[in-house]
């Protein structure tokens, strides 16, 4: 059985949706000022992975993930570039798709925008104000009272006592009865986007939409809301707080949170000025490698940036499409597979644990390349296993000769080389071999090997890929 652990108990939990067979999940998106980068992919591609599996245990699953497209980091990057504030957001949220299409990341059910939820948003409010759980400000802004809620803390683990004594002091405090109180309704400054409600022209604070957009589309109360382990405080706390206050019901059954990027020991940010953008990377590495590599790692744990790291997931998914190559698609073999889906469930099944789930993969990988070695048919029935199961966690889904041929692996050689040359030579090559003139052939395979160039002789015909570097 499945089990996932939550951050709200902090302990692992057998799975059991709320509906039958059905599942509700919500995740915080981008806010759509800048280009992705690799860190908001490590957490769309936790996600991405959470639900192909999902899907592959039979569950229908609805996944909203939201875009915050009006923020105060918007309106400062508009102003900065001397454009209008949509136009920005919408080039921003093309470029995500681009992005995000390229590593093959599954798209939300449904993609809300903030701006599309502004009349969910001053419902929810008013029910806060008529329970009292909000207050409006001397300045106008709407906020929460934290003190209302007794149980804030219980996400991020901390004492309210804490947490007060901790808080930063900023020019809001002087309006706040608490300095935790968040605000939920922004009065409107000059010249900035803004929308009537019953408290004057403004704009929503960052916390209500992810409450109000995740009630309105999944329910007051749904099975999974997930995010990075950054957003656990203040803003999933927050969420928490919000909801349970507006609805007087729980608000969520599992909260999940991947792992930060890490670049030389330090977590990636933007004030650090070690962002990677998400294309900056696919310029240089085959989609695939970026997916094997953010989640060879549990997703939980951070994970640590660095080509080093990154060439050796490319070794690693090398060495599998390595054993797929020369095979072909069979029948599925049950019998064959039952012991290898068994082992690679039971990693899965443990909180999405996809690096023993790799294991799985390599174990395969072996099993395939002695079956070739043999020069076993049963070879193909066993890369079939391979290619199902790494299907399921979405990588080996390419051609392998594509894939160990591609022009990321040649750029990466210290000579390139014309694949029209590789190819003449290769047919070269086999003419020597037929007419036995061993040394010719030698010749011609050590001058694609000064080129980057491997040959692999195998039963039916000679393929080639990039040497290791």
């Amino acid at each position: 059985m499945l089990s996932i652990f939550n951050t709200l108990t902090k302990r692992k939990e057998i799975f059991y949706p709320i509906h039958f067979n059905h599942v509700n999940i919500y995740v915080c998106g981008v806010t759509a000022y800048d280009l992705c980068h690799i860190g908001h992919i490590r957490t769309f591609l936790t996600f991405d992975i959470v639900i192909r599996y999902l899907k592959y245990c039979g569950y229908q699953v609805n996944y909203v993930r939201n875009i915050t497209d009006i923020d105060d980091k918007i309106i400062l990057r508009a102003t900065q570039n001397g454009e209008n504030p949509y136009q920005l957001v919408d080039r921003m949220i093309n470029a995500m798709h681009l992005d995000l299409d390229a590593l093959d990341i599954i798209r939300p059910n449904y993609e809300p925008r903030v701006t599309q939820h502004i009349s969910d948003i001053i419902i929810f409010i008013k029910q806060l104000i008529n329970k009292g759980h909000a207050y409006i400000a001397s300045n106008g802004d709407i906020m929460f009272s934290v003190s209302s809620y007794k149980n804030y803390g219980i996400l991020s683990h901390q004492k309210i006592e804490k947490l007060r004594t901790q808080s930063r002091t900023s020019n809001n405090d002087q309006i706040k009865e608490n300095p935790l109180d968040f605000v939920l309704w922004k009065m409107a400054k000059p010249n900035q986007p803004n929308w009537p409600s019953p408290w004057g022209l403004g704009r929503p604070g960052w916390h209500i939409e992810c409450s109000a957009i995740s009630c309105k589309e999944l329910g007051n109360y749904f099975d999974i809301h997930g995010g990075g382990s950054d957003l656990i405080f203040p803003h999933h706390e927050n969420e928490i707080a919000q909801s349970v206050c507006a609805h007087n019901s729980p608000y969520v059954n599992i909260w999940m949170h991947s792992g930060m990027v890490m670049i030389d020991k330090k977590k990636m940010s933007k004030s650090l000025n070690n962002i990677f953008f998400v294309r900056d990377i696919l310029s240089k590495y085959e989609s695939e490698v970026i997916r094997y590599f953010l989640m060879s790692s549990h997703y939980r744990s951070p994970i640590h940036y660095k080509e080093e790291n990154i060439k050796k997931s490319q070794e690693a998914l090398k060495n599998l499409y390595i054993a797929l190559r020369g095979t072909h698609p069979t029948t599925f073999p049950i019998n064959e597979g039952k012991v290898f889906i068994d082992k690679f469930n039971k990693a899965m099944n443990d909180d999405f644990n996809t690096p023993k789930a790799y294991l799985v993969l390599f174990e395969l990988a072996h099993e395939v390349n002695k079956l070739k070695s043999e020069r076993s048919t049963k070879m193909h029935d066993i890369a079939t296993i391979l290619r199902y199961l790494a299907n399921i966690i979405g990588i080996l889904k390419k051609d392998p000769d594509s894939f160990l041929q591609n022009s990321f692996l040649q750029k990466q050689n210290t000579q390139n080389c014309d694949i029209t040359l590789i190819e003449k030579i290769i047919q070269k090559r086999n003419i020597a071999r037929k007419n036995k003139e061993w040394n010719v052939a030698d010749n011609l395979r050590d001058q694609l090997l000064e080129r980057g160039v491997i040959l692999e002789d195998g039963l039916e015909a000679t393929t080639w890929r990039w040497i290791d570097i």
